[in-house]
């Protein structure tokens, strides 16, 4: 019997996959830097989300991918969103919930 290689990405390329399907972190947009397309406000190793009715935009570690609540977020934000809108990665959650995970995840 033959061993198959394993299709599992990189951790930086599925973080990096993540991000890129989001086309509000395209290098079209005013206030992205052209290189790697994402936003100057963020820090490296970071990320922007947007929770609840009213958007608000958190910067969060990368790290926060490799938990397993955040990653059933992201799951859920795929399926209710899509990764292809304007907005960037928003999550199907309220503020408070989200808050208190992301003080959980720290």
């Amino acid at each position: 019997m033959a061993l198959r290689k394993q299709n599992k990405l990189p951790q930086a390329a599925f973080i990096k996959q993540i991000l890129k399907r989001c086309s509000s972190l395209g290098k079209k947009l005013h206030g992205y830097d052209p290189e790697d397309g994402l936003p100057f406000d963020v820090p490296k190793g970071h990320f922007a989300v947007y929770v609840g009715e009213s958007r608000g935009r958190y910067i969060v570690p990368l790290s926060f991918l490799s938990h397993p609540d955040f990653q059933c977020l992201l799951q859920q934000a795929e399926e209710e969103f899509g990764f292809d809108h304007d907005m960037g990665i928003t999550l199907p959650c309220e503020e408070v919930v989200f808050q208190s995970l992301a003080s959980i995840i720290r």
